[in-house]
């Protein structure tokens, strides 16, 4: 076209008419647009207005009524009968005057102050009872907690039973969980919002969509005088064109409405003739411009072939490698491929019986691992379900798989850290770790031939989340200062993962065999004994670190020790972990096991928290965990299972991406932090081989025979541990290796002398031959 022709208006007119109903249409689907995000705009706030209306709402009424309890609670105490009944020692009394009238109250009971009774009754009485106990003789003052008693909620109250001034009791009171979610039940709530009411990890009440159960603490506020908190969410609201509010949005609609009417109306006259073409071109209509995209072809679903493995031979599952809390044995004698493939097919009937049809599998870095993981797959498929393989991946990394696949189901192929020629199987189903009853079951399913064999295979895809976990530990922990830490992974699996998370935090890391390698060439992967971390004292002194970082074979343990080259043992970083999570949960059930440290309780309680002691096993302690809501646990061994801002399950890596988040945030140096926490005069945790290769039957003898004085208080929740004023001490046997594991802690070298003495006599008197290493 000419300049000539161009420059002419009507001819420009008549070229861009045909585009004119175009236009018009695009600009009232411009208005249409506006004017729902406009909308959209106004019911979003509308909505949230009326969330957090209702959160202030439930946090207030919720705060009341606890707050009414508690009075209550505190009045009866002072009353004239039952500070008659305090007076004279009579707590029986005491409680029958304190629960006299108290209508709604399902148990009213006053406690003496060391709790011993109520320790004597677990598990049966229940551990919630005695947090809320301990916590209220902790704080001196009338405490409210949600507990779980035979499985359902309570609300439990405690308070300081004082008489003359002095605390001679603790009074509990056990009301219906109806008198905290009163307010959760009574507002008015648009279902597509969620409302929750918390405490610690654990929720109480909900109510609302569902879904955004995971993203409700951003809204979350406490409830006043409690350790409750309301948690809030709402759907995400629909992003505004160019961040404008209900009203502008509602004007730029209009205008645009009106522009397409006027496009639309646009007189309409006949095109003009093109240069050189005696006929008028037809205008195109809306329906001709439209230039139909031919649908996509559907996606060809590729089938994931695996070639079947020729059938094992026939084996003999040996009863003794399903142990209290997972299964292990030894390759080429208790264990190979086939008993894996059994293995598998067992865990995936129970999976079948309870409707569960995704599992993730990984393993750890020894040479027998992709041949157990083959053979547990196969098994896995034949029950029907379908397998996600992640490959080689520390234990933790395999966990997170089964929450961020929503699998709910998982599978550890590892033999933690034992010597080089054992493997094992850590096993989820549902959630829950097996252990125990649990894990006989799956022998007995083997021995009765209870497995189920589906009709058809279950599938197996590959997946790796390894990027996920880093980004995930990452946008939960970031350090304030730089920290420089040597990572010792023993060559085991998490060698790869764990110096990339901790650089990912923000820390400067120097890898120390880090290469995954099946042999453990250079050191056994277990950071509980002093002597394995040698190498990682040498190379923070070479590398002038602020501390050095050390995994057990599977990544699931954590070592640590000081620049100075201190090894600070499991019970004393339980301290600081536990200082760390009860600023942001006071009055949170803390978990050890046996093998923890006499100062660890008062410790705890000191910061505000509830103290529990529990059996030694990653599943025992998790499953603990659920029963009781803690937030924090941890072994002596160095296990660490954070509830609040992870998922619950032991994991080293993030323990110690926690632990340096601690240390950064402080201004001493992390060798100042560690070495400060309260300590004593205590041994690593000492090894002795069993005789005839069975520490449980020895220790059963040890409990029925050992006799000890002076006032000692034994217990028998694991093995035997016995507490004398300045110190105790523990035989238990192994549920990994056939070996009894002791550990002594006292005030001073003489005390701890005088306990190991006690325990060598009886020891010695069982068996002379045993070789105990004090």
């Amino acid at each position: 076209m000419t300049e000539q022709d161009t420059s002419n208006p009507r001819q420009w007119m008549a070229q861009i008419r045909p585009a004119l109903p175009i236009l018009a249409v695009v600009a009232a689907l411009l208005s249409v647009w506006m004017a729902w995000s406009g909308w959209s705009q106004m019911q979003g706030e509308a909505r949230r207005s009326s969330l957090e209306q209702n959160r202030d709402s439930i946090a207030a009424m919720t705060s009341k009524t606890l707050q009414k309890e508690l009075d209550h609670l505190e009045r009866e105490l002072a009353s004239a009968p039952v500070q008659s009944a305090l007076a004279a020692g009579n707590l029986a009394a005491a409680s029958a005057a304190l629960g006299r009238g108290w209508r709604q109250a399902e148990e009213v009971v006053v406690l003496p102050t060391d709790l011993a009774a109520a320790y004597a009754g677990l598990p049966a009485a229940g551990f919630g009872r005695i947090a809320v106990a301990e916590s209220a003789l902790a704080s001196r003052s009338a405490v409210s907690w949600v507990i779980r008693d035979a499985g359902a909620p309570k609300l439990a109250i405690a308070a300081p039973a004082r008489a003359g001034g002095e605390i001679v009791g603790v009074a509990l009171a056990r009301l219906p969980i109806a008198r905290a979610t009163a307010g959760i039940d009574a507002v008015s709530l648009d279902e597509r919002t969620f409302l929750a009411l918390r405490q610690g990890g654990f929720t109480i009440a909900e109510r609302g969509n569902a879904a955004l159960a995971e993203v409700a603490e951003r809204r979350a506020i406490p409830v006043p005088g409690t350790g409750l908190r309301v948690a809030a969410a709402m759907p995400t609201p629909v992003a505004a064109p160019f961040s404008l509010d209900a009203i502008p949005l509602f004007g730029i609609s209009a205008l645009l409405l009106v522009l397409a009417f006027l496009l639309w109306r646009a007189p309409r006259t006949a095109r003009a003739p093109a240069e050189g073409v005696g006929e008028t071109a037809a205008s195109p209509t809306l329906q001709q411009s439209v230039i139909e995209t031919p649908p996509e072809a559907a996606p060809v679903a590729h089938k994931v072939v695996v070639p079947q493995a020729p059938a094992p031979a026939p084996v003999r599952i040996d009863r003794g490698i399903f142990r209290a809390y997972d299964i292990r044995g030894i390759v080429g004698q208790t264990l190979d491929r086939g008993v894996a493939e059994l293995v598998g097919h067992a865990i995936g009937s129970l999976m079948a019986d309870k409707g569960l049809n995704d599992i993730v599998v990984g393993r750890d870095g020894r040479l027998s691992g992709p041949e157990m993981a083959a053979g547990l797959i196969q098994g896995l498929r034949k029950a029907g379900r379908n397998v996600v393989d992640i490959g080689m991946a520390p234990t933790p990394l395999v966990y997170f798989g089964a929450y961020f696949l929503r699998a709910g189901c998982c599978v550890s192929v590892t033999g933690s850290h034992n010597p080089p020629d054992y493997n094992g199987f850590k096993v989820v189903v549902g959630g829950e770790t097996l252990s125990g009853d649990a894990i006989v079951d799956l022998h007995a399913r083997i021995a009765e031939d209870r497995l189920h064999t589906a009709d058809e295979p279950g599938s197996l895809s590959v997946r790796d989340i390894a990027d996920d976990y880093v980004e995930r530990i990452a946008s939960d922990v970031q350090i304030d200062r730089r920290l420089k830490v040597v990572v010792d992974a023993g060559n085991g699996a998490a060698g790869e993962i764990a110096p990339r998370v901790l650089a990912a935090i923000g820390a400067d890391v120097e890898p120390l065999y880090c290469e995954v390698d099946g042999t453990f060439p250079n050191h056994h992967p277990d950071p509980s004994d002093p002597a394995n971390l040698q190498d990682l004292i040498n190379m923070v002194t070479r590398f002038d670190a602020d501390l050095g970082i050390a995994f057990d074979g599977d990544g699931d343990r954590l070592g640590v020790v000081t620049r100075t080259g201190e090894n600070i043992f499991a019970d004393r970083l339980l301290m600081l972990f536990a200082a760390d999570v009860l600023e942001r949960n006071p009055g949170a059930v803390i978990l050890y096991d046996v093998k923890c440290t006499g100062r660890l309780p008062g410790h705890i309680l000191r910061h505000g928290g509830s103290p529990l002691m529990w059996k030694t096993g990653h599943s025992l302690i998790k499953a603990k965990m659920r029963e009781t809501g803690a937030e924090l646990a941890g072994e002596m061994s160095g296990h660490f299972f954070f509830g609040e801002r992870w998922y619950g399950f032991d994991d080293g890596i993030y323990a110690a991406a926690r632990l340096l988040e601690i240390l950064a945030g402080r201004p001493e140096s992390p060798g100042e932090v560690l070495e400060a926490l309260p300590n004593g005069v205590s041994t690593p945790e000492l090894k002795v081989e069993a005789p005839n290769g069975d520490p449980h039957a020895f220790v059963k003898r040890f409990v029925e025979r050992a006799r000890f004085e002076d006032g000692a208080r034994p217990s028998t929740i694991d093995g035997m541990r016995v507490d004398w004023s300045d110190g105790w001490g523990l035989v238990r046997a192994s549920n990994t290796t056939p070996v009894l594991v002791m550990r002594f802690d006292a005030d001073s070298e003489e005390a701890l002398a005088r306990i190991q003495d006690e325990f060598r006599g009886q020891m010695l008197a069982l068996d002379p031959g045993l070789k105990l290493p004090f």
